[in-house]
């Protein structure tokens, strides 16, 4: 399942935005997502929960919108959705060789909610012992 593979890339770069921003726990993660990126939604918000285990982003909710597929005939201009499973044909000019998808393959993140302050918990830096006295 691909899913957990995006979910732990979406939490890695999440993760290290959040630590840059100095976030104590981010809250929301809002993603878009294509209609023909081949995700699952429901399988990746079971990933997701999985992958924030431990991290500043456990108990974040996660949000995904839809981007509908749309594609553009090159040689007549028309543009159409093209629905699941693509069509990919011109309903114009029925002609198939010059079509360009113009949306639906999109995956990335869009916004970040997080808390800022220190991380709960997180172990702070100590000065190492000397041994010489």
């Amino acid at each position: 399942m691909h899913e957990m593979s995006i979910a732990m890339a979406v939490v890695g770069q999440v993760e290290e935005a959040a630590g840059a921003g100095g976030a104590s726990a981010v809250t929301a993660v809002r993603l878009e997502v294509g209609e023909l990126a081949g995700v699952v939604p429901d399988s990746l918000a079971f990933c997701f929960e999985l992958a924030c285990a431990g991290t500043v982003l456990e108990g974040a909710r996660l949000v995904t919108e839809t981007v509908a597929a749309r594609a553009r005939c090159g040689h007549c201009g028309r543009e159409w959705p093209t629905g699941m499973p693509p069509e990919l044909c011109c309903p114009g000019c029925a002609r198939a060789t010059d079509v360009e998808l113009l949306s639906g393959r999109e995956l990335r993140i869009l916004t970040v909610d997080w808390e800022d302050g220190p991380v709960p918990g997180a172990a702070r830096t100590r000065e190492p012992i000397s041994e010489e006295g």
